[in-house]
């Protein structure tokens, strides 16, 4: 009986010790961890994409380390604004940006001074791979493939090509066809996906380029027709093939981009470690899943393979981001 009582009592403890914050150790160590709220800096605006993953995986966190994550929305300069907040806050682990991959690449490109130096200020945590962007054509243009898509484009002389925003991803995916192809296409650029894709539904854009989820209105109402996807096939969709499957070369066509996690740079790796396995473990949380499913986005993955993949994909981004000649502003 004795060995039975023991056992349940071995088990309780152990449950206990993994709700209980842990404490940091060395000369830096500041007691338990975490001593009072995480404040989750999202930097951009509420009811977005990042903005709900904020949102799943912050209450996820929550509930784990028996604090509440405040998710507060700090949109503004493609990011930059809340990644220089939080590259500016004490390393102590009660603070972590959401972003994406525009704030932590692109804008060390596209601004002069975004007040923060990504490889110096900030620590990745965890990352979801970018899903593939579709690219959507007019009805009325007949293209149904990227070879259609050339020989239109050679046809109407001016293609006119709808982007989220300049220097974004379909920026850079209409430079890098223009090169490969010697084409014409025209990049519009609008303030974000919605006005877009509208532009595509009034006949303003010939193509346009973007999220699974911000296409549907298009793509439900029968007004475009998916003809290619930037770099990986999207689950819900997988007989339309990739660029690189239908002969595009760029090597910007093997990334994606990501959305993820980031806190500043000297936070105790302990933190960091322990931040990035609740990212790993939220996958599995049915309202994390259900915002996944909802962007048609991959799980999160840790701090090891995020530094990776970031390190990876890196260079190429830069490399593309600079060919397109922008002066930073």
């Amino acid at each position: 009986m004795s060995r039975i009582i023991n056992r349940r009592h071995f088990i309780a403890a152990g449950s206990a010790a993994a709700a209980t914050p842990f404490l940091l150790r060395g000369a830096s160590a500041q007691g338990a961890w975490p001593s009072r709220n995480i404040r989750m800096v999202c930097s951009y605006p509420a009811g977005g994409q990042t903005d709900l993953l904020a949102r799943a995986f912050g209450d996820y966190i929550g509930k784990q380390i028996g604090q509440t994550v405040v998710v507060e929305n700090k949109a503004g300069a493609s990011g930059s604004i809340g990644a220089a907040e939080v590259a500016r806050a004490a390393p102590d682990g009660h603070i972590m940006l959401c972003s994406i991959s525009t704030t932590y690449v692109m804008n060390r490109v596209m601004i002069k001074n975004p007040g923060y130096d990504m490889d110096k200020d900030l620590a990745l945590v965890s990352i979801i791979p970018g899903a593939g962007l579709l690219l959507v054509a007019n009805k009325q243009s007949g293209v149904k493939s990227l070879d259609d898509f050339v020989t239109f484009s050679r046809k109407k002389g001016q293609v006119n090509f709808g982007t989220y925003s300049a220097g974004s991803s379909p920026h850079m995916t209409i430079n890098e066809l223009n090169k490969q192809y010697g084409l014409k296409i025209e990049p519009i650029h609008y303030r974000g996906e919605a006005p877009m894709w509208t532009g595509l539904l009034d006949g303003t854009l010939d193509v346009a380029m973007g999220s699974y989820t911000g296409a549907q209105a298009v793509l439900q109402s029968n007004h475009g027709t998916v003809f290619a996807v930037h770099s990986k096939k999207v689950d819900a969709i997988p007989e339309i093939k990739t660029l690189p499957e239908q002969g595009a070369t760029s090597k910007f066509f093997t990334v994606s981009g990501f959305s993820g996690w980031s806190v500043p740079k000297a936070t105790p790796q302990p933190i960091v470690d322990r931040l990035s396995e609740l990212c790993v473990a939220a996958n599995n949380d049915p309202k994390v899943k259900e915002v996944l499913a909802t962007f048609a986005l991959e799980p999160a993955i840790g701090h090891k393979e995020s530094n990776a993949l970031y390190q990876r994909e890196l260079p190429t981004w830069i490399e593309v981001g600079q060919a397109l000649g922008l002066e930073p502003a």
